[in-house]
């Protein structure tokens, strides 16, 4: 990767719900075009991690970086949030977020949906955003759907949708929470297709998954969580191929099996 300044940088993120402690010391780089996935148990903290980059979840340690530019904090410990409302709001727009479970707006058509944000956070233009929107669900091939309600679309077609959300805000990173967790084998392929293309676009993107295969396929740089920690981390071929935890051997022996 360029020597440039990276999207993200996380350095010794710490992150607690009372006395579970979730984050213990987490750091993670994205640069430009570079995908990182982060993968582990259920409860390792991947998630978390993801929410804390994308300042929906407030950490009680450590350091934020976009694009060179640190989150500014207020407060300590449980009590620490950022201190810059107008920063949240620049860094969120820039790094559009797709969840595990959609989260469509029931009452608006796809379109609509994939409209919503640019037109109503960013106040772009709205036939400039229409065009975009329907460019972006022809990306992600769905484009005949533009018009039907999420209610009548498949898993797949609706996180597809919901995709092409977070595409129309064109963001700097794109972050994927398990996005094909709550998705059946066949649909789940759908959503995989997609995320393949975007990377080999070069999207800067850190995808939360249990899909080891497309994690292979489509990292730079995988990341294993173990209990609030990086148990091991670098290449798909050295984490996939070479591990040398114990933990991670059996965590990787045991999706083999399912």
């Amino acid at each position: 990767m360029p020597d440039t300044v990276p999207v993200i940088e996380i350095h010794d993120l710490h992150k607690a719900y009372g006395d579970l402690e979730v984050l213990k010391g987490v750091s993670l780089t994205a640069r430009a075009g570079e995908v990182v996935s982060l993968i582990g148990s259920s409860g390792s903290g991947k998630s978390t991690l993801l929410r804390c980059a994308n300042l929906l979840e407030h950490s009680q340690q450590g350091e934020v970086i976009f694009q060179g530019e640190p989150v500014t904090w207020k407060g300590q410990g449980p009590h620490r949030r950022p201190s810059n409302p107008k920063q949240v709001t620049r860094i969120r727009t820039n790094l559009s977020m797709v969840f595990q479970q959609f989260n469509l707006w029931a009452h608006m058509t796809v379109l609509q949906n994939v409209m919503e944000a640019p037109l109503t956070v960013l106040h772009r233009d709205r036939a400039e955003v229409e065009e975009k929107a329907r460019y972006y669900l022809d990306k992600v091939g769905i484009g005949d759907k533009a018009d039907v309600y999420p209610a009548n679309m498949s898993g797949g077609q609706q996180q597809r949708a919901a995709i092409a959300r977070a595409l129309c805000m064109e963001p700097q990173a794109l972050l994927f929470d398990e996005p094909t967790s709550a998705l059946d084998p066949e649909l789940e392929q759908e959503v995989v297709r997609v995320i393949r293309a975007l990377a080999e676009e070069g999207r800067t993107m850190i995808i939360v998954t249990h899909d080891m295969q497309m994690a292979a396929d489509v990292s730079d740089h995988v990341i294993f969580l173990h209990q609030g920690l990086i148990e091991e981390e670098g290449t798909p071929a050295r984490v996939f191929a070479m591990a040398e935890s114990e933990r991670l051997k059996t965590f990787l022996n045991a999706r083999q099996a399912v």
